[in-house]
């Protein structure tokens, strides 16, 4: 990146420091439901036809490389029957959710599609609070490590009206049912491994 985009992208958003994420290997049974699963398409990278990727964007799947099965859905009403999954998927996705009852319909629905026993992967960023007078929108940059690929992107938003911090997601995870069986922090971004029970 040149010096002239770095200025630019410090105009329009509000820049965290740069992550560093690693996504290793997952044990999983049967496809695999990634929430959002369009763009870099981290999860199909690693996972590559076990995946049925789901984007409410169409040109979001289109940009995802080949492998997995693309399917435009809202995660907000999965057209899955019960208990369908063992393994569900969100990489850097729920962020761009809207809204808190968007945020309980999404985890009501990925509980709902899991098998009891079932596993909800996330990786995302924790959102503070909009600084005081700060207008832009955040761009978190994030270099992500898969397999033997590195991939350079960044995910950016509006200030959520509310933090959406790990606390947010935990707070989640328990009133839609889920057990949580890991969390990881680093920096501005964290691992969730919940479980139906």
């Amino acid at each position: 990146m040149s010096n002239h985009d770095s200025t630019s992208l410090e105009e329009r958003f509000f820049l965290f420091d740069q992550q560093k994420v690693t996504v290793h290997d997952f044990e999983s049974l049967g496809y695999i439901l990634d929430i959002g699963g369009g763009g870099e398409g981290i999860i199909g990278i690693l996972k590559d036809e076990k995946i049925i990727a789901i984007d409410a964007r169409k040109e979001e799947l289109q940009e995802a490389a080949d492998g997995p099965l693309k399917v435009i859905m809202d995660a907000r009403d999965l057209q899955f029957l019960d208990s369908t999954f063992n393994t569900v998927t969100a990489f850097f996705s729920l962020m761009y959710l809207k809204s808190t009852p968007d945020y309980q319909e999404v985890f009501g629905e990925a509980f709902r599609v899991l098998k009891p026993g079932g596993q909800f992967l996330i990786w995302d960023v924790s959102v503070p609070q909009r600084p005081k007078g700060e207008e832009r929108n955040y761009l978190v940059l994030v270099m992500v490590t898969v397999k033997d690929r590195v991939v350079d992107t960044g995910y950016g938003q509006p200030w959520p009206e509310e933090e959406h911090d790990l606390a947010f997601y935990l707070d989640l995870a328990e009133k839609s049912g889920f057990q949580v069986m890991e969390r990881r922090e680093d920096g501005q971004t964290f691992f969730l491994q919940l479980q139906k029970p």
